[in-house]
């Protein structure tokens, strides 16, 4: 159960960080409350595989996971351009994260 609370902390961070693009430093409404409940809900559903896993490891999985997701958002979503250290740059951490979730013997199923 931890991963599902752990991807769903994930889905609720990408949701709140794409929200925060849009709030124009807090000056629209319904941005800035998405931004501020998705946050909520990513911290709550965050905490909890923190009863069982390392939080080293809860960390890293939920802002590796964030960044790669964030950045294909704003890579199809908002037209962002990636140049190739910046592609080579998130493949290592995508790279991290399947190094710990495949390898690791500190990660709790």
């Amino acid at each position: 159960m931890n991963f599902v609370y752990l991807a769903i902390a994930i889905v609720f961070e990408v949701l709140a960080t794409t929200a925060l693009k849009q709030t124009e430093g807090f000056t629209r409404l319904w941005p800035s409350l998405l931004t501020i409940i998705g946050y909520g809900f990513a911290f709550y559903f965050l905490s909890l595989p923190l009863r069982t896993m390392p939080l080293g490891v809860v960390y890293a999985v939920w802002s590796g996971a964030g960044i790669v997701l964030v950045t294909l958002i704003g890579w199809s979503v908002f037209r962002q351009m990636l140049d190739l250290p910046a592609l080579l740059g998130i493949a290592m951490i995508l790279g991290g994260v399947l190094v710990i979730n495949i390898f690791s013997k500190t990660v709790v199923h």
